[in-house]
């Protein structure tokens, strides 16, 4: 038995939960830092970076659900470890205030469980999602959960712009806690039952994890979509921690205010996804080298017109990054299609350790991308006027962007065995 399509939204529901504790994480508690506390922007890059680091855990925690089977354990778990670690992230923030030290080792805790707690519980849903489902719905379902993710991204963003303005440590706090421990219901509401009830692929063998992801890895398909995907998420994380700093100190936005210009962002973002999914799903129009590499260029495009907007006047950078959230998000559906088709592909019984190595990729490069970019930054910040210390650093990411299309349109189109597809929506094979 596979999943239902409403299994499969259920499942969504918890993307949706990722998505709403880990904005606050990369948006709020880092403007917080920047803007409120003076702190350089390197440091929150520096956490957010070492998130992301503990994340190369990923292959482990897929190769476990794999060979031991009972993921629901480990996605109810790790959405625990995620919430707690969000809820100390946002006290030691209050703590930087008054105890600088203190704050700062409590930050690394909790970032650490963060990290751990999205490791673990994303990697087993993406492999509960890759091996219960049926394949002609694989990688649609990864587009749907991802846009409920997307959803969750924004709907929080705005909401606890909402409630932050104006910003006291009291209203954190409880902006915090109700989010986090909602989202902890909510997954275990979500996940209830579905695991028993459906067949999530034959148990392979037992074998060392070093022997599984040695046999992943020589996957020649596995090996090249692995380094596609860091590259391009490089890219795509670049100004995760330095566009709301950006909205701070060179057009005055408020705490509340650049928190819901992450919403309207992921708002772009949830927009260019579902776009594509209509277009390429209903209308069979465009492919998954076409979409991914319009994407990549779109974005590239939208940072040299935010870049524009800090030089002459602010009127048009919330369009402009609500643009570029859009080609963003056509990007990373058609990426996401992919990966979620090619899981199922190779060594039988192996979703959850590619979706891991996969995952491991992505965080690496959201570490880098995003620790590059608080770095870049401050280093400019030395010797260049704010709005052109940041437009440096975003006309860097555009040229990644322009680099990650081309190699794209390079990567994709060798894949062996791979006949076109629209926008990741097909199966290759199928």
């Amino acid at each position: 038995m596979t999943l239902s399509w409403v299994q499969i939204i259920r499942l969504g529901l918890v993307q949706m939960c990722f998505g709403a504790i880990v904005v606050l994480m990369t948006s709020t508690l880092n403007r917080l830092m920047v803007v409120e506390l003076a702190l350089p922007a390197v440091l929150p890059g520096l956490l957010v970076a070492f998130h992301y680091g503990i994340q190369i855990t990923r292959p482990n925690w897929g190769f476990r659900s794999d060979t031991k089977g009972n993921r629901t354990r480990f996605i109810i778990g790790g959405m625990a470890v995620l919430a707690a670690g969000a809820f100390l992230a946002a006290l030691a923030v209050l703590w930087m205030a008054h105890a600088r030290t203190a704050g700062l080792i409590l930050s690394v805790l909790a970032y650490g469980m963060i990290g751990v707690g999205v490791g673990a519980s994303g990697t087993s849903l993406l492999a509960l999602l890759a091996t219960a489902t049926a394949p002609r719905r694989r990688a649609a379902a990864a587009t749907i959960t991802w846009l409920m993710m997307i959803f969750g991204i924004a709907a929080t963003a705005a909401t606890a712009g909402h409630f932050l303005d104006p910003y006291t440590p009291l209203r954190l706090m409880q902006v915090v806690g109700a989010v986090t421990i909602g989202a902890l219901i909510l997954t275990m509401l979500a996940i209830a039952g579905i695991e028993a009830r459906v067949i999530a692929g034959r148990e392979p063998e037992p074998m060392p994890f070093r022997q599984g992801i040695a046999e992943i890895w020589a996957e020649r398909r596995a090996r090249n979509f692995t380094l596609f995907v860091f590259l391009s998420m490089t890219a795509y994380f670049m100004q995760e921690l330095i566009l709301e700093p950006y909205a701070g100190l060179v057009f005055g936005f408020t705490p509340g205010e650049s928190t819901k210009l992450s919403g309207a962002q992921n708002g772009g973002v949830f927009l260019g996804m579902a776009l594509v999914g209509v277009l390429s799903t209903g209308f069979r129009i465009g492919s998954l080298r076409l979409w991914v590499a319009t994407g990549c260029m779109g974005s590239a495009a939208a940072l040299a017109a935010i870049i524009a907007t800090g030089q002459t006047n602010g009127a048009l950078f919330v369009p402009m990054v609500v643009a570029m959230g859009f080609f963003n998000g056509m990007f990373a559906v058609a990426a996401i299609g992919s990966m979620m088709a090619l899981a199922g592909q190779g060594r039988d019984a192996r979703e959850g350790t590619r979706m891991g190595l996969w995952g491991a990729a992505q965080a690496v490069a959201a570490g880098f991308g995003g620790l590059t970019g608080a770095v870049l930054v401050d280093l400019a910040r030395q010797a260049l006027p704010d709005a052109q210390a940041f437009g440096l650093t975003f006309g860097f990411e555009a040229a990644l962007f322009v680099i990650s299309a081309i190699i794209a349109l390079k990567v994709i189109e060798t894949m062996p065995g791979r006949r076109p597809v629209a926008s990741g929506l097909a199966v290759p094979g199928e």
